[in-house]
């Protein structure tokens, strides 16, 4: 059906010119996961920044922050396969964090070619506070979803990715 929605939209020689006030049209992007998975990740990283505020934390910063509060003494490369990301961005990362004085590196006890990530006092106390807005946060994404529905997004979404 959806190969038929989009032969038939490309075989339309001229469409008509519409006016500035009548809806726009999403044509085959309606049916598409992939343009309703990207419309609903802009919404839900603009709610997210918002959120965080004073914080200044985006997404990818916090999830940094939530691995390695959760796996202290990590190396960046498993920190890196971890959240799918080069050893490139990971050090652009760690070099951010450490920066604001909320990540600690120091040599791995095992690998001497690589570094152990924990977060710092200030990191904890960061994170204790960024994941308080998190949770505030996933609630104003997930308010139009009962439980059910909401367990069910997030097993289609780890299906998915």
């Amino acid at each position: 059906m959806l190969k038929q929605k989009l032969h038939g939209s490309l075989r339309r020689p001229h469409a008509k010119a519409r006016s500035s006030g009548a809806p726009l049209s999403r044509g085959v992007l309606e049916d598409l996961a992939g343009y309703h998975l990207r419309r609903a990740q802009i919404a839900v990283f603009q709610d997210f920044l918002a959120g965080m505020g004073a914080l200044a934390l985006t997404p990818g910063q916090f999830g940094v922050l939530a691995l390695i509060q959760a796996n202290p003494g990590l190396s960046q490369s498993t920190l890196g396969r971890a959240m799918g990301v080069d050893r490139s961005t990971v050090v652009s990362v760690i070099d951010r964090l450490e920066g604001r004085g909320l990540v600690l590196r120091a040599p791995h006890t095992t690998d001497g070619r690589s570094y152990a990530l924990r977060l710092s006092a200030q990191g904890m106390r960061r994170f204790a506070e960024a994941l308080k807005r998190v949770y505030r946060h996933e609630r104003r994404v997930a308010h139009r979803l009962n439980a059910a529905e909401r367990e069910k997004l997030l097993e289609l979404l780890r299906r998915v990715g």
